[in-house]
């Protein structure tokens, strides 16, 4: 359990910058959580950034899963963020109902058993030979997503508990699956593999959630790369697909559809008097109001604002 999360293993150590990166505001994600502050001090205030120095520096903070924090803390932030964590079993059970409805019959990946399933060892077959294409790139949206459970399942997010490659059921682990069955050489794999990652979205308030489920995403790049090939992806590989879930993997107020508690304050502020003096009511009201969040449609190559898809097919 210790391993779950491992900000010096090779693959999140060489992208963790870019894992960091809130790109509607250009810069770092922010924290939106006192839960470090009262032990670490103004530096991990809730509006600041989240810096690779404050995860990996002289002082660095315990990033770990919910499963792993004390019982205190869960409480504390169930109680004021609203936070839980969703087992797997209830994730497969809604990630199957959407199945069902795309493939217009039930059990496709796996029967279920209570709170268990099996899975389904036979080759997914589709409708049309291309169709294995189009269930790739369907989009999907784990809103308020936490660890984003719904999209991968490395692990039991109530439990803690390590799950195969083969029983993984996430919406991200069903689609890696099918890029599997579907391609015979690396080059293929890949490109399937990247627009796999290109079509599932989820947004966070919280930062170190956020992170947690950026890492969970990339980690689950590398084990489908070693399972498949046996080996590791290179950085340049990484750093690729980090750069995809940085986009789709956002922080975000789910009712105002902006960035959390305004503009992100920088690593350090040493206001003057003057600056104090000048500051008034309206102008904190206003840095409290945060950017319309950007997300990225990769079929068609450019940014959109996450509202304008509110409403719409």
């Amino acid at each position: 359990m210790d391993e779950l999360i491992s900000l010096k293993s090779y693959p999140v150590h060489n992208t963790l910058r870019i894992l960091l990166q809130d790109k509607t505001t250009k810069k770092n994600i922010i924290w939106a959580t006192n839960s470090y502050e009262l032990q670490l001090g103004d530096d991990y205030d809730d509006k600041k950034q989240i810096t690779v120095g404050a995860l990996t520096g002289l002082n660095p903070i315990e990033l770990q899963p919910r499963i792993l924090k004390n019982q205190e803390e869960q409480k504390k932030r169930t109680r004021i963020k609203a936070e839980v964590f969703t087992p797997a079993w209830i994730c497969n059970k809604m990630n199957n109902y959407c199945d069902e409805d795309w493939f217009k019959r039930k059990d496709v990946f796996n029967t279920e058993h209570d709170q268990l399933w099996e899975t389904n060892l036979e080759q997914i077959e589709f409708d049309k030979p291309d169709d294995w294409k189009k269930y790739v790139d369907s989009r999907r949206l784990e809103i308020t997503c936490g660890e984003a459970p719904f999209l991968v399942s490395r692990y039991d997010a109530s439990t803690g508990e390590f799950i195969p490659v083969q029983d993984r059921i996430g919406v991200l682990d069903r689609k890696l699956r099918i890029v599997n069955e579907n391609t015979t050489d690396k080059e293929e794999w890949l490109k399937w593999t990247f627009r796999a990652f290109q079509s599932v979205y989820g947004y966070e308030f919280q930062g170190d959630n956020l992170l947690i489920g950026r890492i969970n995403l990339l980690m689950t790049f590398v084990e489908y790369y070693q399972d498949r090939w046996n080996e590791q992806p290179t950085v340049e590989e990484l750093k690729k697909v980090a750069n995809i879930i940085s986009w789709n993997l956002w922080q975000m107020d789910g009712l105002s559809g902006r960035v959390p508690l305004g503009d992100p304050k920088e690593e350090i502020i040493q206001p003057t008097l003057f600056d104090i003096l000048e500051e008034d009511d309206e102008q904190e009201e206003l840095e409290l109001v945060g950017p319309k969040c950007k997300i990225y449609d990769w079929r068609k190559n450019n940014s959109v604002l996450y509202e304008s898809l509110k409403g719409g097919i």
